[in-house]
């Protein structure tokens, strides 16, 4: 009789209902970096991610950095390997996406908080209004509070300022897309070239 060692069996560390955001830093032939969120950057996790990686035949080697969420995966450079990697990352639940990069707990609380507020204030008036028209209407007050008190100031405006306002404003007010150019070719060249009998 012969005894078979049992061997651990590595399951999937992901579902189609825990998705694990992951961006491609970077690809070149035989290698592939991915980073994950940081949602998904415990140590646990992301080593699971690697022994199933690992445990593919088209996958060489797999390296992790838990501190900066990164997995390097080396995979054989033959035609369809590359595809092999991929279909097995989403089979184990990562979706690509553009995950923010740097981004502190401090920032995120002060995005949370100002949208908190803006929901507030546009719940508060019916929907009439919110931060998107109130601030700058503060500005817009602020500038008349400075024009009543100072004047116009037009000595201390500098050149260049007024020639950028000028140049955009021209831009801006008559502003010509690429479909209105086509036609106005178009028309030019009909008129050119059409030939009215003569009676």
């Amino acid at each position: 009789m012969v005894i078979i060692p049992h061997q651990p069996q590595i399951t999937q560390p992901g579902n189609p209902y825990t998705p694990i955001a992951t961006k491609v830093v970077s690809q070149t032939p035989g290698r592939l970096r991915l980073r994950i969120s940081r949602d998904h950057r415990q140590p646990e996790k992301m080593q699971h991610i690697a022994n199933f990686l690992q445990a593919q035949p088209h996958i060489t080697e797999v390296r992790t950095n838990f501190h900066h969420g990164s997995i390097l995966i080396h995979h054989y450079d033959t035609s369809g390997s590359l595809a092999d990697v991929l279909a097995t990352l989403q089979d184990i639940g990562i979706i690509f996406a553009d995950i923010t990069q740097g981004t502190t707990e401090a920032a995120t609380g002060v995005t949370s908080a100002v949208l908190d507020l803006n929901q507030r204030v546009e719940l508060a008036t019916n929907g009439v209004i919110d931060l998107r028209f109130l601030f700058p209407l503060g500005l817009s007050v602020l500038a008349v509070r400075q024009l009543m008190l100072k004047g116009l100031q037009l000595e201390v405006i500098p050149w260049y300022v007024l020639a950028w306002y000028a140049f955009d404003s021209f831009l801006k007010l008559n502003h010509v897309n690429q479909y209105q150019l086509a036609s106005s070719a178009q028309t030019r060249n009909f008129g050119a070239t059409t030939r009215y009998p003569e009676f």
